[in-house]
């Protein structure tokens, strides 16, 4: 699972001022850019440009990291995780929806998915300063706090982590959920287009001015941010990416850690504790749902092709699976509204 879709902060800023989406008329105003959810949030409202519009927005994200922060020793998450093994703590309903939602996601794709991946993610640090192959007997450890029916949620507006050392990570769900409250927004105040960037987490509001569909970059697992294997063509969805190429670092042997974890649900071969091997670069996610898009990018990454389809299905979403062959596949219409740009990758359409 991947706890946290976060970059470096130079290839954040990059990422910011060259928006995956492609094709865009221009606003009359400058969008915005800020750090929050511990990335570089760029909203674009075009002629809906407002500077109290904007704050609302800014501050509404500014509200779900007091929220769902691990960074935070003030957020609520913190607070859960530190009351783990010996009390249920009161959550807010807002807290409960999205754990809610990140334990529906969890039974579903059988695991694959499981926002108690705390103590694993923290364990090898990928994303920070000091990451590292931890011994196996750590993996182990940490792997003995995850299960995600170990996270209890109660109709008395509690919540219990039922053994010490457990932790929810919302990482894999949080930017997810973010996008859509910001819809909500966009919907009240009659907006007619935006375009929400959480960190690559991308949401297309409306349709464009010119009533063509946005155009969302495909980023080049292989290639620098920014690089293109293809173009979808949509309006009004979300379209939320996973890779191996988003946060790792390099081993002493040239290995590439990767920040999706393998526990053990996933294909044959997969080392449960460690980074998915399972011949996938990314998997890119198209929902109404942001927070879906999000969670489903994880659980069909961990899945693989196969499971993953079939998972991305049962929710109405589609899913584009690229692989390190540099063959593409996608479930049932998802390369329907897709162009491929880079002729070094081929689409594989048969089964």
């Amino acid at each position: 699972m991947v706890l946290c879709k976060t970059v470096g902060i130079r290839k954040l800023l990059l990422m910011a001022l060259s928006l995956l989406s492609l094709g865009c008329t221009g606003g009359d105003t400058a969008p915005r850019v800020e750090f929050v959810l511990g990335t570089f949030c760029r909203i674009d409202l075009y002629e809906s440009a407002d500077p109290k519009l904007y704050d609302r927005l800014f501050s509404r994200l500014a509200e779900l990291d007091r929220m769902l922060s691990v960074n935070r020793s003030d957020s609520e998450l913190s607070t859960l995780n530190r009351s783990a093994g010996l009390e249920a703590a009161a959550i807010s309903p807002e807290l409960r929806t999205v754990l809610d939602r990140a334990l529906f996601f969890a039974e579903a794709s059988g695991g694959a998915f499981d926002p108690t991946v705390g103590p694993l993610v923290k364990l090898w640090g990928i994303g920070t300063e000091n990451p590292r192959v931890p011994p196996a007997e750590e993996i182990q450890e940490a792997l003995d706090l995850i299960h995600w029916r170990d996270l209890e949620l109660r109709a008395d507006g509690t919540a219990l982590l039922r053994r010490p050392g457990m932790a929810v990570d919302a990482g894999g769900i949080a930017k997810g959920y973010a996008a859509d409250e910001l819809t909500a927004i966009l919907r009240r105040a009659k907006v007619p287009r935006a375009l929400i960037d959480l960190g690559g987490n991308i949401y297309v509001w409306g349709g464009k001015k010119d009533n063509t569909p946005w155009r969302i970059g495909v980023q080049n697992p292989l290639d620098s941010r920014g690089t293109y294997v293809g173009i979808l063509e949509t309006s009004s969805a979300s379209v939320v990416t996973s890779g191996i190429y988003e946060r790792f670092f390099m081993g002493e042997d040239g290995t590439r850690y990767h920040h999706i974890f393998s526990l053990g649900t996933g294909e044959d071969g997969d080392k449960p504790g460690y980074p998915v091997d399972n011949g996938l670069l990314s998997v890119t996610i198209l929902a109404k749902s942001s927070m879906d898009a999000d969670a489903l990018s994880t659980a069909c990454f961990a899945l693989g092709y196969e499971r993953g389809c079939a998972l991305a299905e049962s929710a109405g979403a589609k899913a584009i699976f690229i692989f390190a062959d540099k063959t593409l596949r996608g479930s049932a219409g998802a390369l329907d509204t897709f162009t491929l740009m880079d002729e070094t990758f081929r689409v594989e359409t048969t089964p």
